[in-house]
């Protein structure tokens, strides 16, 4: 069995995470394994280890906005392969999932043992699926945008989620430290590569990365 040295996992639902973590360090006793419970975490652990052999991703933890936190992790850590552990486990979102850069998607409903050779697999360069999905080659709607998003810098990334979470500039230049013209300057290149005119726009571009709730399975 392959005994990764660093395991990063992000997700903010404690009881699943700790019941994931129980089992997977029995047989994984040789990993380091490190968590983040929000995406201002999650950044600031792949920053501090970029070395980290594997992402297991919910793509729905606090200010995830669906594949957006995705595109951004494949874009700027192409060196971590990334497997989504999700609640959301419908055609679509699998499909756009893999189509977005991720090495496997594992549903939250998946047996702990199945996801510990999911893992394995992945760690062994291969992509990992549920047996019940069947690929499929339609729709590629959202490639533009994602493109578009995986082309803004860490920076610019970090000013778009705030703009989503509805932060004005003022507040923005406070959280990262800058200057409120520093911000209007962000903005300026995220709406041009964006192609929008102003936050409002960009809000509803990224909208198309999210996760529609009808796809939810308990």
């Amino acid at each position: 069995m392959i005994q990764p040295q660093q395991v990063i996992i992000a997700d903010d639902h404690p009881l699943f995470r700790q019941a994931l973590l129980d089992t997977l360090k029995v047989q994984l006793t040789q990993t380091q394994w490190v968590e983040a419970q929000t995406i201002d975490e999650l950044e600031h652990q792949l920053v501090t280890h970029q070395e980290a052999d594997l992402l297991l991703l919910d793509l729905n933890i606090p200010g995830a906005h669906g594949f957006n936190t995705l595109i951004h992790v494949r874009n700027h850590y192409p060196q971590i392969p990334v497997v989504v552990v999700s609640a959301y486990e419908d055609h679509d979102t699998i499909s756009k999932a893999m189509e977005y850069g991720a090495a496997g998607f594992v549903p939250k409903s998946t047996p702990v043992n199945t996801i510990l050779d999911a893992i394995q697999k992945v760690l062994l360069g291969d992509v990992w699926l549920p047996n019940s999905f069947q690929a499929s080659n339609n729709g590629e709607q959202d490639g533009d945008i994602a493109e578009r998003v995986a082309s803004l810098t860490q920076q610019q990334y970090r000013i778009l989620m705030m703009f989503a979470q509805g932060l004005l500039n003022k507040q923005i230049a406070y959280e990262l430290n800058v200057s409120e013209a520093t911000i209007k300057a962000h903005a300026t290149a995220i709406f041009r590569k964006l192609n929008v005119r102003n936050r409002t726009q960009a809000v509803i571009a990224i909208g198309q990365l999210d996760i529609t709730d009808n796809s939810f399975t308990e």
